[in-house]
């Protein structure tokens, strides 16, 4: 109802917003976001949320979108094409964002809507089998929450549709945190199947979505190095990467994270598959022990890091490097000489090169020499838009470590 009043508004009184004659090259290239200091004047009684077209400085048509004056980000375009904005719009772009997914492969589970990479910028949409999660992190986007929830019943008439808008970005926005369900009501707790292997997620309480989807090819690229080997796990999260190395061969594994909550889903998924026998997980803080346990001696032929964000801001940039090098340090650390460093980054602020650098880096301060193995980005269902930087935001690297 509130999408169909705002859209109303829109039409009947032609809100515009024109841009500076000299903006950034980003826009015309196709990048979606606005920002406040671009605008050169708003047209109408705009509210947030509502659908403007935009206008270059000479007064051609830039595309639409959805405005709102209290984000940093003023306006958000939706597309470059005079089209309305309606329900029928949601259901097409849902059913083109699905269809690329079916030809490239992700089908049982994927990331469905990748924000601005698909383009419809600050919509997430993650699909467990039948069990849809979805985030609207901006008041525009928010708006069409109903509309978005319609085009997935036309399309896969699933067994659930739950919210997970419990972030802090969308107060940025004007915004409640919010989760539940947007469907009837179903058991938040289900089993997905990944690489032949099953996993609890917990749709309600869980990290994020629930579960990290954009790992999972990445979870793959460890069937060699994994088999016969002794492997530690640190930021290990409910498992995924220490049951993949158990599954691939492993001799051992252990996985230390910090949540309690985490470790107990861990040891229930390594129970899942049968490999409890050779996983086993504890609650600890890696920063704590990683250094005490190098200094004990402690050798593994496989090391896994996958820490979480150390920073959503540019200002902390800095901070956030000497975390990635003090952990990549001591993990290298506790590889024996010709093992193997499988590390990875999430953190959008952080570029593949800087991260690359940063790992360099403490390479020589651990006095370890290291020949990459491979060098990846997240899964293909999240795919990356040359010129949007937040979409290649992944960074995953397996290392050969040795002494000098």
């Amino acid at each position: 109802m509130r999408a169909a009043v705002l859209f109303l508004r829109s039409y009947l009184w032609a809100m515009t917003v024109q841009l500076k004659k000299k903006i950034a090259q980003r826009i015309f290239n196709g990048h979606p976001w606005i920002f406040n200091n671009e605008i050169e004047a708003i047209k109408g009684d705009v509210k947030a949320g509502d659908i403007v077209d935009v206008l270059y400085g000479d007064g051609s048509f830039a595309g639409k979108g959805y405005i709102n004056p209290q984000s940093q980000i003023t306006v958000r375009l939706l597309t470059r094409r005079k089209e309305e904005i309606n329900d029928d719009f949601f259901l097409r772009r849902i059913q083109e964002a699905w269809h690329y997914r079916q030809k490239i492969g992700y089908t049982e589970n994927c990331r469905l809507v990748f924000g601005e990479a698909d383009y419809l910028p600050a919509l997430i949409i993650d699909k467990f089998n039948d069990y849809f999660v979805l985030q609207t992190l901006s008041f525009g986007m928010d708006v069409w929450k109903d509309s978005i929830v319609k085009a997935l019943q036309t399309i896969f008439k699933p067994k659930g549709i739950y919210e997970r808008n419990d972030v802090p970005v969308r107060e940025l926005e004007g915004l409640q945190q919010q989760k539940g369900f947007l469907s009837a009501q179903f058991d938040t707790n289900i089993i997905i199947t990944e690489n032949g292997l099953k996993f609890y997620v917990d749709i309600e309480n869980g990290q994020k979505t629930g579960y990290f989807l954009d790992q999972q090819d990445n979870r793959r690229a460890i069937k060699h190095i994994a088999k016969g080997a002794d492997v530690l796990g640190a930021f290990t999260y409910t498992g995924t990467f220490e049951i993949h190395a158990a599954h691939y061969g492993a001799k051992s594994v252990l996985g230390i994270d910090i949540s309690v909550n985490a470790v107990e889903q861990a040891n229930r998924n390594a129970k899942l598959n049968g490999l409890d026998n050779i996983c086993h997980f504890e609650a600890v803080n890696a920063f704590d022990v990683l250094k005490g346990w190098a200094k004990e001696g402690r050798q593994y032929d496989m090391v896994m890091l996958d820490p979480p964000a150390f920073t959503k801001s540019r200002e902390n940039i800095q901070k956030a490097l000497t975390g990635y090098k003090e952990i990549n340090l001591r993990g290298m650390k506790l590889v024996k000489n010709g093992g193997f460093l499988v590390t990875s980054s999430c953190t959008n602020l952080v570029s593949p090169e800087l991260f690359l650098q940063t790992i360099d880096m403490a390479a020589k301060d651990a006095r370890k020499k290291i020949r990459q193995v491979t060098f990846k980005a997240q899964a293909s269902d999240h795919p990356i838009i040359w010129g949007m930087e937040n979409t290649n935001y992944l960074k995953f690297l397996i290392v050969e470590v040795s002494g000098l």
